[in-house]
């Protein structure tokens, strides 16, 4: 059973990631409501938050359907993650996430992100502040390093550990890989093995089938797995691992019906939550792989993206439904 401080989570529990612009509360309901165990927020800048960024502060908003679930902030200059600390805390979130991987230039360029990876002692330092100024769990998620060079993973999860850290969640690759070539799961595992480590090792990176999510359980002897880009326009991913694990089949996958009707709910919630221009916005990349595959969906998938009255999506989702009523996606 894992434990991020004295929360259970699990055991082998699957962790939506945080990412910007896709894990927002609509999102993240649907996957916790197909299997989910933990769920994070997308990123928040620490110097949007203290500066009262509308784009900030409505990040903060998480729901008791989704518990547990861990805010994320980002950022490098001390004093300003000490105050975000202060306003997230009174969101009473389960959990308060440092990211420490995010790869993105303007991010990096500020020495937050993976930027951070280039000052090992810093992450350490900002990490104990953290810790010893709030009672919620920390944890950290970040890369393996900053290039192949500079992969220190191993000792950085320790000196984290040390400090008060109460899990951390490895993407296998550097900050010079961005999202490129495969994830090496390999340093993760060496992590979790280091027989000084006692706090759930997660990892994150290329976890895109049930049967690689059963690898990482099984052959790397990981925690958990975070789950990130297989789940966008795809909330069942979460469902058909635990499928997987516990029969050793693959679940059907869902119908066109099911498909329409989910896709519909999450634009509707986007709605509800951001308001038309937004929701409508927003819920674009996810439609996709909500019809991945499907001969003959691009006009109408066109009509998704490039609607900006929610109306007219909803209108498109129908014409789906109609149009695709008997595509098979197990024989497909």
């Amino acid at each position: 059973m894992a434990k991020i401080g004295d929360i259970d989570v699990g055991d082998f529990p699957l962790l939506l990631a945080p990412m910007e612009d896709v894990s927002d509360p609509p999102f993240r309901a649907l996957c916790k409501e197909q299997g989910a165990d933990v769920v994070y927020t997308e990123f928040i800048s620490s110097e949007g938050l203290i500066r009262d960024a509308a784009k900030s502060v409505i990040k903060l908003d998480i729901y008791e359907k989704e518990r547990p679930v861990g805010i994320q902030i980002f950022g490098a200059n001390l004093d300003s993650m000490l105050k975000s600390v202060e306003i997230v805390e009174a969101t009473k979130p389960d959990i308060i996430d440092i990211n420490f991987g995010c790869p993105v230039k303007k991010v990096v360029s500020k020495g937050a992100g993976a930027g951070i990876l280039k000052d090992i002692d810093k992450m350490v330092s900002l990490t104990e502040a953290m810790v010893k100024h709030t009672n919620l769990p920390i944890t950290v998620k970040t890369r393996l390093g900053w290039d192949h060079d500079h992969i220190k993973i191993i000792e950085v999860a320790e000196r984290l550990q040390d400090v008060g850290c109460k899990a951390i969640s490895i993407h296998g690759r550097t900050r010079a890989q961005m999202y490129k070539g495969e994830a090496d799961w390999q340093p993760i595992a060496a992590v979790k093995n280091n027989p000084r480590m006692h706090i759930p090792v997660f990892g994150n990176g290329d976890v895109n089938t049930p049967e690689k999510a059963m690898l990482m359980r099984d052959e790397y002897g990981l925690d958990g797995a975070m789950i990130g880009r297989a789940s966008i326009g795809y909330p069942w991913f979460f469902k058909e691992v635990k499928h997987f694990f516990e029969t050793g089949q693959h679940l059907p996958p869902p119908s066109i019906q099911e498909r329409v009707y989910v896709a519909k709910r999450h634009l509707q919630m986007a709605i509800d939550w951001k308001g038309e221009k937004l929701g409508v916005f927003e819920t674009r990349r996810h439609y996709t792989n909500y019809f991945k595959g499907i001969p003959g969906i691009k006009p109408y998938r066109m009509k998704m993206v490039t609607e900006d009255q929610a109306v007219d999506v909803f209108k498109a989702l129908d014409e789906v439904e109609k149009k695709f009523a008997d595509y098979d996606f197990i024989t497909a």
